[in-house]
This record gives structure tokens, sequence and C-alpha cells, in this order.
């Protein structure tokens, strides 16, 4: 193992972003929770069982691409709305529809909330870049750029594979591996000399299916047991544990 807590053969880091670099998987889970409790209420009336900010995230949701989100919750209460188109308004009963009225509760938390960055993930960067590993960000969100400049981070990657660029070349979102497998690519790195930096159990089966080198879950909400179930080599609570403080 290197002083930066990974296998020797490691060349590259992936890192996902909401959970593992920034602190913006609570404001997800607090704006699917409000889109989809709208939702139900609307379709199901006030008996309706409200989404789970905890449990429904983490199964169905977290890491996914947005659309996927929708898809996979709503089809656990047996619902299944139209596709409808990418650019469908908020209110529309689409499944883009429903997704876009997420996103636009997620940019407004986060412009009257803000984002911070973990500071033991920026630490562990700039061990990781002194180190001479390259790096990428690999995430499902659409507005991973404008987030990593908000937090001043966007310097730290060599590589962003976003909801955006997966879109453009057509790349199936986690838990399939495509979007990681994409970022090493770029990079110049074989899939098992790469690590792969995740909190959300579709990612983890992401870094399992692709066969990389290191899959590494970030365990922020206590649920050490279901990343190593879902395919982690090493779990931890934040970056630092990893070793790599300059």
């Amino acid at each position: 193992m290197t002083q930066l807590g990974l296998p020797d053969t490691i060349q590259a880091c992936l890192f996902d972003l909401d959970g593992v670099v920034t602190k913006t998987a609570v404001v997800h889970a607090a704006a699917w929770k409000e889109a989809f409790d709208a939702f139900l209420r609307d379709y199901d009336g006030e008996q309706g069982r409200p989404f789970d900010a905890h449990a429904d995230y983490d199964e169905y949701v977290d890491g996914r691409p947005r659309a996927d989100g929708v898809r996979a919750f709503l089809a656990s209460r047996g619902i299944h709305l139209p596709e409808g188109e990418p650019g469908d308004p908020p209110d529309a009963r689409t499944v883009h529809g429903l997704g876009n009225r997420k996103n636009e509760l997620l940019l407004e938390k986060i412009r009257t909330g803000g984002v911070e960055a973990y500071e033991g993930t920026l630490r562990y960067l700039e061990a990781v870049r002194a180190a001479g590993l390259r790096t990428a960000i690999v995430s499902s969100s659409a507005n991973c750029q404008d987030v990593l400049r908000s937090v001043g981070a966007e310097h730290f990657f060599d590589v962003r594979i976003d909801g955006v660029v997966a879109a453009e070349r057509h790349l199936p979102g986690k838990p399939r591996p495509d979007t990681f497998l994409a970022a090493a690519r770029d990079l110049g790195v074989e899939a098992s000399r790469a690590a792969v930096f995740e909190d959300a159990l579709a990612g983890m089966d992401a870094g399992r299916a692709g066969r990389f080198g290191c899959v590494v879950g970030v365990d922020r909400v206590g649920q050490t047991e279901a990343l190593y179930a879902h395919g982690a080599d090493i779990v931890v609570k934040d970056l630092a544990e990893l070793g790599g403080e300059r």
C-alpha cells in the first residue's frame, strides 16, 4: 500500500462529487423528497407514503442520473410515467418533468444555503496530485462543474465526466460502470490501475462491475456494511483516514 492508502499499482483516482468531494448529498436528498412528496400527494392523495430521504434515497436515486432515479423510485411504488422530453417544464407529469422539478429545487437550495467541500477530501486531493496520480471527477450531476467552481475545487481534476458529458457521449449512468470507464480512458489508464471513490451504493456497483483496481467506499451516513456488500475494497468515514496528509 502507498502512503495514500491505495495499492501500489494505482495510477489514477476517480472521485464522485456529491458526498465525496462536496456536502451536497443531503441537499440532493432534500430536493428529491420535496419533489417526490408533492408528486405523490397529487397522485395518491394524502394516504400516499412519503419519500424516505434516507432509505429511498440510498436505494433508488443516490448516484444515478436524474431520470434513472425518477424511474427507479416510481417503479418501486408501482408508478410508471411517460418519458416526456429533457426540456419538459418542471410541472409536467413526465419522468423528465419530475426530474427537472427536483433540479429546480436543488439549485434553489444551493443558492440559498451554499455548498461546502469536505476538508479531508481536499487535503487528500492535494496529496494525490503531489504524488503524481491523475484525477477525474465522475458525477451523474449536470451541475457538477458549477458546484466544483463554487468550492474552488475545479483545478484538482484532469478530466470531468458528469451528467452533461454522459448525455453527449450517450453513456449509461451508475450502477453501470461506463462513466468511470470513460474517465479512466480519458486519463489514459486501465481500469485495473484506477481507484474509484464513492459514497453511493450504485457507485460501488459501478466500481465492482468495471473491475477497477480499488474501490473506496466513503461512509457519511452509517452504511459501511452495505458499501462492502456492494463491492467496496476499503470503507472510510473521511478520506483523511487513508493518509496522504502533507
